[in-house]
C-alpha cells in the first residue's frame, strides 16, 4: 500500500508540474503592464471633443477636474488632439473601475494613467521600439524621392536627405545618374512601421562630386551634420527658397518677357510650383518688406544682415505673422507660390542682394558656417574615419538592405 501511495503521490506531483509548464505565461502589453483581465474601451478624439467628454462615462465630473490639474505640469489637458487614440481599462465586475487610462500624444509617446492606488500616478511614456539600420544606395533615375518610391524606400528619406545637404546640394538640379548612400534607421512598434529614425552618414555625388555628411552629438544631444573635413555642412544660406521644384528661368540681363512680351533685365530665378507651395526663407534674418508691389505681386523682402538681402516674388499670400520687422529664421515659412502680379503662371520668382546689388544666386559661395570644436575633434574624426570606410563600401562589397524594407 505504502509503495502504490507513493506512485500515487509522485505522479500526480509530475501531473502538476507538467499543467504549471504548460500555463500560458502573461505578458505585458504596448503599454507596459497587464490588461489581459481588463476590459478595454478604445477611441479616438472627435472633433472639439474635450477631455472631461472622454472620461465622463468613467469618472465623476469633479475628479475629472481634479485630475486634469493635476495633469497639467506633465501633459497639458486642453491640448488632445483630433483622431489620437486613447484606450480605457476597467474592472471586469459590476462595478466598472477605471483602473488605466492611456492617451497616445502621437505613435511612440502616450500618457499612462494609473487608478489602482488611493491617489491617480500620471506619467509621460514612449512605447518599447526597435529600430534597424538600414545601408542602402542608389542612382537617380528621375528625382531623388520617385528613386527611392522604386527601390521600395521609404520617401521621407529623400526629405530628410535634402535637408542635410541643402546647403551643399539643390536638389532642383540632381541629374539623372546623380548617385548617393545613406545609413540610417527605420523605426518599428511590434510589426507596425513607424518612420524613419536617425540619419547617421549621408553621400550624394552630383556632377560627379561626392558630398558626405555625418551625424554627430554636441553638447551631448544636439543633432549636427559634418563633412569629412570636419566643417558644419550648415551654412548661411539654403541652396534653394523651394524643395524638389524644377527652375523655369534663371538669372538673366537679357530674358524675353512673357507677359510684357519684350526683352529685359530678369535679376532672379523662377522656380515652378503648384500654387500653395510652402516658399523658406534662405536664412535668419529681419522681414523689411511684405506688401504687394505692382509686378511683383505679394513681395516679401529679407534683410539678412549688412550684405545680404533676399527677395520673394508672385506669392499667393504670406506667411504666418509674416510683417515688417518680424525675425524669421532659416527655414521659416515666409509666403506661399503664386501668381500674383505680372505672371503667366504659378511660380516663385527669388531675388538676392549683395551690398544693395542683384547677384545670381546660384553662382554664390557661401562658407561653412563653423567647423566642430576642438574639444570633439579626435572623438568626431575617430567616428567619421569608420563611418566613411563604411559607407564608401556600401554598393561595392556590401549589397544594400533596402530590398528587404517593408513597403512605407
Amino acid at each position: 500500500m505504502k509503495k502504490i501511495f507513493l506512485i500515487l503521490v509522485v505522479f500526480s506531483i509530475i501531473i502538476s508540474c507538467s499543467k504549471e509548464e504548460k500555463a500560458p505565461k502573461k505578458e505585458k502589453n504596448e503599454y507596459g503592464f497587464y490588461s489581459d483581465t481588463l476590459i478595454e474601451h478604445d477611441g479616438k478624439v472627435l472633433d472639439d471633443e474635450l477631455f472631461t467628454d472622454i472620461l465622463k462615462p468613467f469618472l465623476p465630473y469633479a475628479e475629472i477636474i481634479k485630475l486634469a490639474e493635476q495633469c497639467k505640469p506633465i501633459f497639458d489637458v486642453k491640448k488632445i488632439r483630433t483622431d489620437a487614440e486613447y484606450v480605457a481599462y476597467v474592472s471586469p465586475d459590476s462595478s466598472h473601475k477605471l483602473m488605466y487610462f492611456v492617451y497616445e500624444i502621437d505613435k511612440v509617446n502616450y500618457v499612462h494613467f494609473s487608478f489602482t492606488d488611493s491617489i491617480p500616478k500620471i506619467e509621460v511614456k514612449e512605447k518599447v521600439v526597435t529600430h534597424i539600420e538600414r545601408k542602402i544606395h542608389g542612382e537617380i533615375n528621375e528625382s531623388l524621392w520617385a528613386t527611392m518610391l522604386n527601390m521600395n524606400i521609404n520617401p521621407v528619406l529623400a526629405i530628410k536627405m535634402s535637408e542635410i545637404l541643402a546647403w551643399q546640394i539643390d536638389f532642383n538640379e540632381i541629374h539623372q545618374g546623380d548617385k548617393f548612400k545613406a545609413i540610417y534607421e527605420d523605426i518599428y512598434i511590434g510589426d507596425e512601421y513607424i518612420g524613419i529614425g536617425k540619419i547617421t552618414a549621408v553621400y550624394f555625388e552630383h556632377e560627379n562630386e561626392p558630398f558626405y555628411s555625418f551625424r554627430f552629438l554636441v553638447d551631448g544631444n544636439k543633432e549636427e551634420f559634418y563633412n569629412e573635413e570636419g566643417k558644419s555642412t550648415r551654412k548661411a544660406f539654403l541652396k534653394a527658397p523651394l524643395k524638389f521644384i524644377r527652375i523655369t528661368s534663371k538669372f538673366s540681363n537679357s530674358r524675353f518677357h512673357p507677359v510684357l512680351r519684350r526683352y529685359r533685365a530678369h535679376h532672379g530665378i523662377d522656380y515652378a510650383a503648384p500654387i500653395g507651395t510652402p516658399v523658406q526663407a534662405i536664412g535668419d534674418g529681419k522681414v523689411i518688406s511684405a506688401s504687394y508691389q505692382g509686378g511683383a505681386g505679394n513681395f516679401v523682402k529679407i534683410k539678412h544682415n549688412k550684405t545680404f538681402t533676399s527677395g520673394y516674388m508672385h506669392l499667393s499670400r504670406y506667411g504666418k505673422g509674416i510683417k515688417p520687422g518680424k525675425m524669421v529664421k532659416q527655414g521659416d515659412i515666409v509666403g506661399y507660390v503664386g501668381s500674383t502680379g505680372l505672371s503667366t503662371g504659378p511660380h516663385l520668382d527669388f531675388r538676392f542682394w549683395v551690398n544693395g546689388t542683384p547677384v545670381n544666386y546660384l553662382t554664390q559661395k557661401f562658407p561653412s558656417t563653423k567647423p566642430i570644436e576642438k574639444k570633439y575633434e579626435k572623438e568626431f574624426f575617430s567616428m567619421k574615419d569608420s563611418l566613411k570606410t563604411i559607407i564608401d563600401k556600401i554598393g561595392k562589397n556590401e549589397t544594400t538592405s533596402s530590398k528587404n524594407v517593408k513597403k512605407k
